[in-house]
């Protein structure tokens, strides 16, 4: 999509709001304004970049800062950035809330990064909605918006009118999945290049370790899951898993999904790929080699169930992350 008429896209500075991504938000469509007006060979600018923050009196959020001040205003996107500290509360969230749903009741998107989710969430628009916040969050993210689907696998989730963002520094990865929109992707190809960053298309899972659930009070399954961690999930038996919890094996099976909100295999797998993710970071064996000393005596099968939990094979797992 592009036009003649800049659009607006806003960035939000809530409390805590990173400054950086805000900045490079704003330096990132820059870019892609410039690299956009050598293709068209003309100088007006395409995206007209924002910036918002409570005013005097902390009850709505006003212009502070804007590329085209003399232009009427007419926002097209809101972004969230991620943020420092701890997540947005709920109170400190309250006098943005409205604003925001008023605004997407008017068509504008609204997009987040990282703990900016969670002023999105406060929003009530996430409710029935697949999500992503960073890998750190989840637990807290689905505690205070169990109406949300979380997909913290994804790095950018893309509905159109919703977009969210997984880590801190993945407002490159939503800048650009703008500029495309916007600008096409031959611009955003040559912005990404430019800075030097991947364009989308990462997957959170390439970078987030595997973080069981263990605060969910069960100590029954809480010691089969400490046992797996200490024994890297070699025997995966049910009914092995059962006698350790002390428990007939419907009844485990029941309450590890419950406790875990995965079933045994999932969760071992789980581990299983990430003793593998570790071994191929920092050591030197053949993957088949690995496979077996992570549990499975078919490289094959390894193989399959390591690209549907990372999203990379283990050979490119190696070629990105290795540390030798």
């Amino acid at each position: 999509m592009t036009c003649d008429e800049p659009v607006e896209i806003g960035l939000v500075l809530y409390p805590g709001a990173q400054l950086a991504a805000v900045l490079g938000l704003t330096d990132l469509f820059d870019l892609a304004n410039r690299m956009a007006a050598r293709h068209r060979k003309r100088d007006s600018s395409l995206l007209r970049v924002s910036h918002w923050q409570l005013d005097a009196a902390g009850k709505t959020p006003v212009r502070v800062f804007d590329t085209h001040p003399d232009d009427e205003g007419r926002l097209s996107v809101l972004i969230l950035p991620p943020g420092l500290g701890e997540p947005l509360s709920a109170e400190a969230a309250a006098p943005f809330t409205g604003w925001l749903r008023n605004h997407h009741g008017m068509g504008v998107a609204l997009g987040s990064v990282c703990a900016g989710a969670f002023l999105l969430g406060e929003t009530g628009l996430l409710a029935g909605r697949t999500v992503t916040t960073h890998w750190l969050y989840v637990e807290l993210f689905q505690a205070r918006f169990p109406e949300a689907r979380m997909d913290a696998d994804q790095l950018i989730i893309d509905d159109g009118d919703i977009i969210t963002a997984g880590g801190a520094m993945a407002w490159t990865d939503l800048g650009l999945r703008l500029v495309d929109r916007f600008l096409g992707p031959t611009v955003m190809i040559e912005t990404a290049r430019v800075l030097l960053v991947d364009p989308p298309g990462r997957e959170q899972r390439y970078y987030s370790p595997f973080s069981p659930r263990l605060t969910h009070g069960d100590t029954a399954v809480l010691k089969v899951q400490h046992w797996l961690q200490a024994t890297d999930a070699k025997d995966i038996a049910l009914a092995t898993l059962a006698e350790r919890a002390g428990l007939e094996e419907r009844t485990f099976l029941r309450r590890f999904q419950k406790a875990t909100g995965m079933t045994t295999r999932e969760y071992c797998q789980r581990l299983r790929v990430g003793k593998a993710r570790e071994m191929l970071q920092f050591g030197r064996l053949p993957i088949d080699r690995i496979a077996w000393e992570v549990g499975y005596s078919d490289p094959g099968t390894f193989r399959k169930i390591f690209v549907r939990i990372v999203g990379l094979t283990p050979g490119e797992y190696r070629r990105r992350f290795s540390a030798e």
